[in-house]
C-alpha cells in the first residue's frame, strides 16, 4: 500500500484542489491498481477543513500540535500501522501532477526530493522578488532542493532515519539529513511535479512563504 500524507492547517481556500489532484495521481494507470491511501493530518483546525476533506472521502487524523513536523511524524505512524511501503508527502496549498506518485516510484529509490512549481505569483511579491527566485531555484534533476509539499520516502529508510522531528518547520530537512546520514539512495529530480501556492502567510514560520517574503525585502 502506498500512503499519501497531508498536513494541514487551516487549508480551506486551497484543500479541495489539492485533494482533487491526488485522487488523480493515486489512480494513475502505471501504479496497476495498487492501493493508495490518503490521509489528511488535521492540526488544531478552526475553519472548513475538515467538511472538505470528509467529502473527499479521505482519512482524517486529528490533532492539536500546532506543529507541522509533529502532524507529519504522527501521519506517517498511522500510515505505517496501516501497512504503508511508501510515504508520499505534499501539503494543503500545493497541487500534485496526475503522474506525480507514479514518478516518485519510478525513480527506484530509498527517497525522493522533488521540486516545486509557484502557482500564480502573489500580488504582494514584486517583479524583482520572482526574477529572483526563478534565477536561484533549480528545476532540475541533481538539484538540491528539499521541500515537504513533494517528498516520498520508503517505509524501510523512514524507519530507519528516524522519522520526522517534531518541529515546527525544517521537518522536511532534518529527514533528507538523516536519510543521508545512513547511505540512503535519495533521488533529487524535478519529474514528480508539485505547483505550491506563493501566499507570504506562512502556516510554519520559517517555512515557503517566509522565503518568498525574504526576497521581497
Amino acid at each position: 500500500m502506498i500512503g499519501i500524507l497531508i498536513p494541514v492547517h487551516n487549508e480551506e481556500q486551497l484543500l479541495d484542489l489539492c485533494l482533487e489532484t491526488i485522487k488523480q495521481a493515486a489512480e494513475h494507470p502505471a501504479l496497476k491498481g495498487e492501493q493508495v491511501e490518503v490521509l489528511v493530518v488535521l492540526d488544531s483546525c478552526t475553519d472548513r477543513s475538515a467538511e472538505i476533506a470528509r467529502a473527499h472521502g479521505v482519512m482524517i487524523l486529528e490533532v492539536t500540535a500546532r506543529n507541522v513536523g509533529q502532524a507529519r511524524a504522527e501521519g506517517a505512524a498511522f500510515l505505517l500501522d496501516r501497512g504503508a511501503r511508501w510515504l508520499a508527502c505534499t501539503d494543503g496549498d500545493s497541487s500534485v501532477a496526475s503522474d506525480w506518485l507514479a514518478e516518485q516510484l519510478a525513480l527506484d529509490a530509498d527517497a525522493v526530493c522533488g521540486t516545486v512549481t509557484p502557482g500564480d505569483w502573489n500580488n504582494e511579491i514584486s517583479a524583482a522578488a520572482q526574477a529572483a527566485y526563478l534565477k536561484h531555484y533549480q528545476q532540475r534533476d541533481g538539484h538540491r532542493h528539499i521541500h515537504g509539499a513533494n517528498l516520498g520516502v520508503s517505509s524501510i529508510a523512514y524507519i530507519s532515519a528516524g522519522g520526522f522531528p517534531s518541529l515546527t518547520c525544517h521537518e522536511d530537512v532534518h529527514l533528507v539529513r538523516q536519510l543521508e546520514l545512513i547511505g540512503a539512495r535519495i533521488a533529487w529530480s524535478c519529474r514528480p511535479r508539485v505547483t505550491t501556492s506563493t501566499r507570504l502567510d506562512s502556516k510554519a514560520r520559517g517555512g515557503f512563504g517566509d522565503y518568498l517574503s525574504s526576497l521581497n525585502a
